[in-house]
């Protein structure tokens, strides 16, 4: 645990990136593996489920440090942070634990089928033989995730240079359901065990946003253009006759989405496609907002399943024969993927409009339009419910921008643009592909609300609930927490500490006075918002200081940008 303690501390005291890349590559290098293992575990958000819950947690710790609820309360909204309150209000201590990480990590594993009184008595006595890093360490494993700045994709670099195995290897081998209860270090980093790697999806290819000139991407004849959809970004793994569907946070839905069972026969042993699970019925998209009814549930019942059916909008092919072909160039991907369409579909007939022209690589016309065969329904469970994602060819960029100024009416974000010969790399990576949003949707609101941020920010009240105009009072209609400058932060935290109405908890109602523009990225009715309307991604554009509260938007105005066909809601 002590070194454990260590390495959190020097990264938590620092912003640069070498030095923590540096730190985690010592530690990889001389930690025992069974700590490698489970700090690696950590810090990819798989942390052991806790023992007990956080409101005992608080009884537990100011049962020792003497101080009242309400001070420990305060306290915790000022620092923001649960597991770090803890650590400050205990009784200090120059003691150090000789524990390893794995070893509290096993004790807090077997803590879970104990009773109160023992959870009490473990928590209290390993908070007092606990220095203030190790506590704080701890308490982080049983609260809740490390958001120290170390991302998986810098982990997973220190970890290369530690291990001298590639990166991308690397991000491969930590992708899928694994946790440090049912691995070790060796077998997850070192082997290839073929029960473990059947399931195990790729790490996903990511597109920058397009911020400048998109001309200036080069010669347009080199890239294909498809439609960014909006759904959930997903794998469908086909192997040794089983079905793994994948979304991009690396959650296992195959269960959620019984449609897919229909790809078994259908899709050979020895694919991966890459993917968007979208809501179909009828031979049309739905938005993002039915998708959202079948999210989160455990059991998906007939009802739903015949209300919000749903497809895989195939983008790119990833594995072939059982074969890794990621280092192909897109356009060979994308014949072996649209021939696979034609196979499982069988005939032209049920083959969608926008898959039997694409392997003629022809121009697209402005006015041509994405659609889909009428036959072609999810709901027919003769049918693998699964599309090809069109490509589109411009002979200009300007006719390029034409095809994306229609993406609101095709149900999409923007344009995705992808390089004809581009490999499909691993995460976030500048050059081969982009994504070409159309314009935000935007609104001016009113600041009704503040809760405390995060991170850095867990001081300031950052995180802010906005109300639009209706019949002379403010009905809520979303929340942002981005978009303003350090400096402008710092003056909102200001004026809400000496504006407060109410307090709910760790929630400020304000004075109503501020003007803030909000950006979203699409709309839809919602008979779960108090509204009646939802926004996908809202994110404040700029504080409207020259604009009087009286002056902001009403939720009329809000509605009339829900499109005719009941709005757009997009998801990465």
């Amino acid at each position: 645990m002590k070194q454990f303690a260590q390495l959190i501390r020097t990264i938590d005291g620092t912003n640069k990136t070498n030095l923590k890349v540096t730190a985690l590559t010592d530690y990889f290098k001389t930690a025992p593996d069974d700590d490698k293992l489970w700090t690696i575990a950590i810090l990819s958000h798989r942390r052991p489920k806790r023992p007990a819950n956080t409101t005992l947690m608080r009884e537990w710790a100011t049962d020792i440090s003497g101080i009242p609820m309400w001070l420990f309360e305060e306290s915790y909204h000022i620092v923001g942070d649960l597991a770090e309150t803890i650590a400050l209000i205990l009784p200090t201590t120059n003691e150090s634990s000789d524990k390893s990480l794995a070893q509290i990590i096993q004790e807090l594993i077997e803590l879970r089928a104990k009773d109160e009184a023992d959870k009490k008595a473990y928590l209290q006595e390993n908070w007092l033989k606990l220095n203030y890093y190790e506590r704080f360490c701890f308490n982080k494993i049983m609260t809740g995730g490390f958001r120290i700045g170390v991302s998986q994709k810098l982990m997973t670099r220190a970890l290369a240079q530690a291990t001298g195995i590639d990166k991308d290897v690397l991000a491969h081998k930590l992708m899928g359901s694994w946790t440090g209860e049912n691995t070790t270090f060796k077998e997850l980093i070192y082997e290839d065990n073929e029960v473990a790697m059947r399931g195990k999806p790729y790490p996903f290819y990511l597109a920058y946003a397009v911020e400048d000139e998109v001309s200036d991407l080069g010669d347009v004849s080199q890239w294909r253009a498809e439609h960014k959809w909006d759904g959930i970004r997903s794998q469908t793994i086909i192997r040794a006759n089983e079905l793994f569907v994948w979304s991009r946070g690396e959650e296992l839905v195959t269960d959620k989405y019984p449609e897919f069972q229909a790809f078994l026969g259908k899709i050979p042993d020895g694919t991966v496609i890459d993917g968007e699970i979208l809501p179909y019925k009828n031979g049309e998209i739905l938005n993002f907002n039915d998708l959202q009814k079948r999210i989160g549930r455990k059991t998906v019942g007939k009802k739903l399943l015949e209300d919000v059916p749903v497809i895989i909008m195939a983008y790119d092919l990833m594995e072939w024969q059982g074969k890794d072909i990621r280092e192909k160039p897109f356009i060979e991907r994308r014949n072996l993927l649209e021939q696979l369409l034609i196979d499982i579909k069988n005939n032209d007939k049920q083959i969608p409009h926008h898959v039997r022209n694409n392997n003629k690589e022809s121009e697209r016309s402005e006015t041509e339009k994405v659609s889909f065969s009428s036959s072609s329904s999810s709901s027919n469970s003769n049918e693998a419910p699964i599309l090809l994602s069109e490509t589109m060819n411009f002979k200009s960029w300007e006719e390029m921008a034409v095809e994306r100024s229609l993406s609101r009416k095709r149900k999409s974000e923007g344009l995705m643009l992808k390089r004809k010969d581009s490999p499909y790399l691993v995460g976030r990576k500048k050059g081969d592909w982009w994504k070409w949003k159309v314009d935000p949707l935007t609104i001016d609101a009113v600041l009704t609300y503040a809760m405390r941020g995060h991170g850095r920010r867990a001081n300031l009240y950052t995180d802010y609930t906005f109300g639009l105009w209706q019949d002379g009072e403010l009905v809520t209609f979303a929340k942002a927490y981005s978009g303003l400058t350090d400096a402008e932060f710092k003056k909102i935290d200001a004026w809400i500490k000496k504006n407060t109405l109410e307090r709910f908890g760790p929630v400020r109602s304000v004075t109503p006075h501020h003007v803030f523009e909000i950006a979203f990225e699409g709309i839809a009715p919602s008979k779960r918002h108090k509204s009646g309307v939802a926004t996908r991604f809202p994110r404040i554009v700029r504080w409207r200081q020259d604009k009087p509260m009286e002056e902001a938007n009403t939720l009329d105005d809000l509605k009339a940008l829900i499109p005719a066909h009941g709005g757009l809601l997009s998801d990465e």
